[in-house]
């Protein structure tokens, strides 16, 4: 029975150790190549203000996150509930989900983009949480490079047969000395 005790406790040592090695382990990290649509919207990184269409006020900001490689928007368009969406490359087109205050997720994509792209457009792929497919959601969105500092966006929404448009027109905000 002792000799029992002592194996089981040599086992248990044996695991914690190994178990501790593999955690020290850094994480190998896949190389991709890289896609022109994503490098396109990585400068975006900031904060950006502006108006909509009908003058109303909004605010949009990006960060990257998971080591740069998903870009993160939020949108702040007043009286609006906050909006996020995150642009994701896959392959050589970029992929974006949209989290609505709709409160569904559409999930677009472009086509393969080039370096000199001045307009990126998402078109709907799918969406999870959407009621029915007639129900409202975003369906496309335009975004247009306008300089380094100035860009902007065309939403698309569709309900049904029915379809409309958002546009913000947006600068970056200048830091603060």
């Amino acid at each position: 029975m002792k000799l029992m005790k002592m194996s089981i406790a040599a086992l248990s040592a044996i695991s914690l150790l190994a178990g501790a090695g593999f955690a020290g382990e850094p994480m190998h990290v896949v190389k991709t190549r890289p896609n022109a649509g994503f490098e396109r919207m990585k400068p975006l990184v900031g904060n950006w203000q502006g108006k909509s269409d009908d003058g109303k006020p909004v605010r949009i900001s990006y960060a990257l996150a998971s080591d740069g490689s998903v870009l993160v928007e939020k949108i702040d368009a007043g009286s609006e509930k906050e909006m996020v969406t995150v642009y994701y490359p896959d392959g050589d087109r970029l992929m974006m989900t949209h989290y609505c205050s709709l409160h569904n997720q559409p999930r677009m994509r472009t086509d393969a983009a080039t370096a000199e792209s001045r307009k990126l457009i998402f078109d709907f792929v799918d969406a999870t949480n959407l009621s029915s497919p007639d129900a409202m959601h975003m369906h496309r969105l335009a975004v247009t490079f306008e300089g380094k500092d100035r860009f902007a966006q065309e939403w698309t929404w569709k309900s049904g047969e029915k379809e409309g448009t958002v546009v913000f027109r947006l600068e970056r905000m200048k830091q603060d000395s």
